[in-house]
């Protein structure tokens, strides 16, 4: 039987090098063979601010300080991050992605939609060519009949979100339960920038800002999520009161293969989904369990 193939969509720019780079290391390294997408056909690139972390500290405006970090030690991507996104450059499939357009459910055994907050992502969760591959992947099944996996992870399940059923007139994820990036961390992220650090762009941490009169929060990832959703209990948070509930809501401790506690990963069938980079290695090991299960085309 072949590898599971799975398909990665990709803005051409300001993509979260953790959630893409680790979530294809572990696939790759569980056998499956992975391939990306962008709008033209031309290799990605991640948001430069978190692989290098220059321009997140207050002066990071001024030319001759910027590579000075403290505060963007903390907010860059993390070693395992960066190392990956080091990998991932020298990946053929990477190197040489498929335009949106030529996407096709049939080709692929699962789906995996990253996020990244930076403001040239906006193309991606945009993009109606992408929505439209969203929506009938969802749709499809593979050689048994079976849903095909599907995983999201941060500002990925926005694109799921805005990605419309032809069947149901609905988003695909309506009547789905999910997690996405929640407010509590968007927002501890967006004060943290705006007021002691990227205070000169204090809108570098919300992909999208509220308009005039809209209550603060209205467009955040959780927000918007809840609005596609059949109920917003289908919004799957971390529990109060659960085991490790601190360590998995601090914003600050990260999963490893060898540690899943700080991680909160939501299943629902053949849909998994992840908040933020904290969780990528648990729920892209997750993932890769489900394809393996599968097998190929």
């Amino acid at each position: 039987m072949n590898p599971p193939t799975v398909i990665i969509p990709i803005p051409s720019h300001d993509f979260d090098p953790t959630e893409v780079s680790v979530s294809w290391k572990i696939l790759r390294d569980a056998g499956c063979r992975v391939e990306f997408a962008t709008p033209d056909g031309q290799r990605g690139y991640a948001d430069p601010l978190m692989i290098s972390g220059q321009g997140l500290d207050p002066w990071g405006w001024i030319p001759g300080l910027k590579a000075i970090r403290l505060v963007g030690l903390l907010l860059r991507a993390d070693r395992h991050g960066r190392e990956a996104y080091r990998q991932l450059q020298q990946d053929s499939a990477f190197l040489a992605p498929r335009r949106y357009a030529e996407l096709k459910p049939d080709d692929y055994d699962g789906l995996l939609l990253p996020g990244g907050h930076a403001p040239r992502m906006k193309a991606y969760l945009e993009d109606r060519r992408l929505q439209a591959f969203v929506a009938a992947f969802f749709e499809s099944v593979d050689h048994a009949g079976q849903a095909k996996p599907i995983a999201a992870v941060c500002h990925g399940v926005v694109l799921a979100a805005r990605s419309i059923s032809p069947r149901t007139g609905k988003s695909v994820l309506h009547g789905r339960k999910t997690t996405a990036l929640t407010w509590q961390l968007e927002r501890s992220a967006w004060q943290l920038t705006r007021f002691f650090a990227r205070f000169w762009d204090p809108g570098y941490y919300r992909t999208y800002g509220e308009a005039p009169g809209q209550p603060v929060g209205y467009c955040s990832v959780e927000s918007e999520v809840k609005r596609a959703l059949a109920n917003d209990a289908d919004f799957i948070d971390v529990p109060k009161g659960s085991a490790d509930f601190l360590l998995k809501t601090s914003g600050i401790a990260r999963d490893r293969l060898d540690n899943p506690r700080p991680a909160w990963v939501v299943q629902d069938g053949n849909y998994l989904s992840a908040r933020w980079p904290g969780d990528v290695h648990t729920f892209a090991q997750a993932f890769a369990e489900r394809l393996l299960a599968r097998g190929g085309r």
